[in-house]
């Protein structure tokens, strides 16, 4: 659908993160109209701010006044727009569509979804992903109760599902150890610019993974990066690779160990190329294999909004609806 709207879209829905924006226009069904997504995270704004983004996407679309707007992700941190305080475990979606943080913008109100914060021996947080399992929820009503739901990313949440509610979680710092290795690391710098065949890269991140599987440290387990190269046992061209699956690997061996509860299903949610690495590794390592679905964040969205009044279609129409926090 392009071009100017002969009424407006029932909801305007933002996931907006550390480095980028993604935006949704949805019927009162959840059927996305538009989409967009661009660079202009909390951290890397245009001119004009966080309104000046929203007047973007109104002037982008032909919309004369902002139609009701939800948002999740970090947009809702202390560094956002708003700070919208952490709700502590178990929450359920009632919980969160209860507590939207509204803020009175030039163009009109955005509610904003709080994060989650576990409150266990080793403490916790996430912002967006909440929204995200969520939308798992709204989609699929038999993964409602005890349930493992994995959302792969810069920092990888591991959710425990039961009776509806998000009963407990912990986040991996895989996607940006990554990052962090790859780009200011001896490991790094020690990969060959050239990429590696398809058979080689595959063998490489396979390799990763096995090793990864392992009770022993991840630095110790790390620098063999390093030294199966001087072994003639890895090719420079195919560290990233390698370093890719040992990540991965250790958390898929380490991730299903952290469970509460008797979950014996899981669920992978996120970005098609990354969760099926993950995919992969849970099949070398033996685990159960997940389901993998899609970004789930517009149903999350949207089901909060439907929760929270903001869109007709009834809070009571919609599944887990009666679960309290």
């Amino acid at each position: 659908m392009s071009g100017p709207f002969a009424g407006l879209p029932a909801l305007l829905a933002l996931d907006w993160g550390t480095s980028s924006l993604r935006a949704w226009l949805m019927t009162e069904s959840g059927q996305i109209l538009q989409e967009y997504q661009s660079k202009h995270g909390i951290l890397n704004l245009p001119e004009g701010g966080f309104s000046a983004v929203l007047q973007t996407l109104l002037g982008l679309w032909s919309l004369p006044v902002l139609p009701p707007a939800i948002a999740c992700g970090m947009v809702g941190s202390a560094n956002g727009w708003a700070e919208a305080p952490y709700l502590s475990c178990p929450v359920s979606p009632d919980a969160l569509a209860t507590s939207l943080k509204p803020v009175q913008t030039g163009q009109g109100v955005l509610s904003i979804i709080p994060g989650i914060r576990d409150d266990g021996v080793v403490p916790d947080v996430m912002r967006g992903e909440e929204t995200q399992i969520l939308g798992v929820l709204a989609l699929r009503s038999d993964l409602a109760d005890d349930v493992t739901i994995v959302l792969p990313g810069t920092h990888s949440k591991w959710a425990q599902i039961h009776q509806g509610r998000i009963v407990g979680f912990r986040t991996f710092m895989t996607g940006e150890l990554y990052a962090v290795l790859k780009a200011h690391s001896i490991l790094g710098r020690f990969s060959a610019p050239e990429r590696p065949s398809d058979a080689e890269s595959i063998m490489a991140f396979e390799d990763g993974v096995r090793t990864g599987a392992s009770e022993d440290s991840v630095s110790s387990l790390l620098f063999s990066a390093r030294s199966r190269v001087l072994a003639g046992r890895l090719s420079p061209a195919a560290v990233p690779d390698y370093l890719s699956g040992l990540l991965i690997g250790n958390e898929v061996y380490a991730g299903p160990r952290l469970k509460r509860g008797a979950s014996h299903r899981t669920v992978l949610v996120g970005d098609d190329a990354l969760c099926a690495r993950y995919l992969r590794a849970f099949r070398l390592l033996g685990q159960p294999e997940p389901e993998v679905l899609g970004n789930t964040a517009p149903a999350g969205l949207m089901k909060i909004a439907h929760l929270a009044g903001l869109v007709p279609g009834g809070a009571r129409s919609q599944p887990f609806s009666g679960v309290g926090a």
